[in-house]
């Protein structure tokens, strides 16, 4: 889950949106530095990344990787289901526009930015500005995430290559989206996550 997945997942579970956009700038224990609620959402954030990466459909789809491609899979699978959850929004979420969520979320989580890392403050010059959240919806916008990230990271650079076997399998990715997402959004809400 990359962003928008964590953040929908967090508000289903009640769970802080600043803790949970922030897990990935935070390393170790983070109960010394942060409110309960955000140490709270930061561990939410982590139970999700493990419980993804070890479900069954998400591990079939690292197979519609090409083998130059394969070792970043994880990393453009979380893209990806941000896309689809941004594509699919008003179906997933009549009651709410995409737009109103992203709003909700920015409100939540701008205030507490100067309590928080430099690079997750960055991260936020541009997410909300650029409208990130939003844009997720838009296939080729997902191609330059993908290529800003390989760009930032050179030992990643194969990030940007991944973006072909996205298109390439785009069906199949969304087919499994549908068979896994859904029961995570029951789990947030029962907070059984």
């Amino acid at each position: 889950m990359n962003f928008l997945a964590h953040l929908h997942l967090a508000q289903l579970a009640d769970s802080s949106l600043l803790g949970n956009l922030l897990a990935d700038f935070v390393r170790g224990n983070p109960a010394a530095d942060y409110a309960p609620e955000v140490v709270a959402g930061i561990m939410l954030h982590r139970r999700i990344d493990v419980l993804t990466d070890s479900l069954p459909q998400v591990k079939a789809c690292r197979d519609f990787f090409s083998d130059r491609h394969r070792r970043v899979a994880p990393i453009t699978l979380d893209v990806v289901w941000d896309h689809f959850l941004a594509r699919h929004w008003q179906q997933i979420e009549p009651s709410r526009s995409l737009e109103r969520f992203t709003q909700e979320a920015r409100s939540q989580i701008v205030p507490h930015l100067p309590l928080t890392p430099a690079r997750f403050q960055n991260l936020n010059n541009y997410l909300w500005p650029e409208r990130w959240l939003e844009r997720y919806a838009e296939l080729p916008f997902i191609a330059t995430v993908l290529q800003g990230m390989a760009n930032r990271r050179p030992r990643l650079a194969a990030l940007a290559g991944s973006f072909d076997d996205v298109e390439r399998h785009y069906h199949q990715l969304e087919t499994q989206f549908w068979q896994f997402y859904p029961q995570m959004m029951q789990q947030a809400k029962a907070k059984t996550l």
